[in-house]
């Protein structure tokens, strides 16, 4: 079964310098049957003004993954870590016990958009950590490219929860396949462009809740798609 959450159905807030999209209930967004797909809980869509962002704040027991559509995002955690991330560039901080930290649009010119996704851990009050890595284009184009897992492999970032996190580019007809063992369910998160989902159409910012799908076709419909996918427990 795939059910689609189409963009137009998301929440909104807009306060000036931040425009976010909210898949799920975030913040003031609050919607009973929204509340998360398995211990995917959040996939807020971000377009933050030049020179302007979030201040320091906390979170705790949560597995937050950053992935930067366009533009550049600084952060600083106090765990000392501090970086510019840009397209290619994928975050994992794991807040566990409690980590404060801070985003910032550090262009003077251009605005950032990135998508932030908060995954549940499979236990609470773990050691606050911070990891990145930069994926290249190539190996994202027509092909699902790993980049977040529990056990790191293929080199992804390591997660604490059993969730595999995929991406890809994909040009006008290309077509990607992807088998779900038994038991696992899947998101689909479309970035950008056009998508058929086993010959369900997705335009940007839809995403589909995939269960009982032990196959996944995943057709291009116009140049330059990108997509986030979750096999999850």
């Amino acid at each position: 079964m795939i059910q689609v959450r189409r963009a137009d159905e998301r929440g909104h807030t807009q306060i000036g310098w931040l425009d976010s999209r909210h898949t799920f209930s975030f913040g003031d967004y609050y919607d009973p049957r929204q509340m998360g797909f398995g211990p995917l809980r959040v996939i807020n869509d971000d377009r933050v003004r030049p020179g302007a962002g979030f201040g320091t704040h906390g979170h705790r027991d949560m597995e937050i993954v950053t992935v930067v559509l366009d533009g550049a995002l600084e952060h600083k955690d106090s765990l000392g870590s501090g970086s510019v991330i840009r397209p290619g560039d994928v975050q994992r901080m794991s807040a566990g016990r409690g980590i404060e930290h801070s985003e910032f649009n550090p262009d003077p010119q251009r605005p950032v958009r990135f998508l932030q996704i908060w995954i549940e851990p499979e236990r609470r009050g773990l050691a606050p950590s911070y990891e990145e890595k930069h994926f290249a284009a190539d190996e994202r184009r027509g092909r699902l490219r790993l980049v977040a897992s529990r056990d790191a492999r293929d080199g992804s970032l390591a997660i604490h929860q059993d969730a595999d996190i995929y991406t890809a580019l994909l040009d006008d007809g290309r077509t990607l396949a992807h088998a779900l063992r038994g038991g696992r369910n899947a998101w689909l998160q479309v970035a950008r462009g056009e998508v058929e989902l086993n010959g369900v159409a997705l335009a940007e910012g839809d995403g589909a809740a995939i269960r009982g799908e032990p196959r996944l076709e995943i057709r291009a419909r116009a140049s330059n798609a990108e997509i986030l996918l979750f096999d999850m427990a």
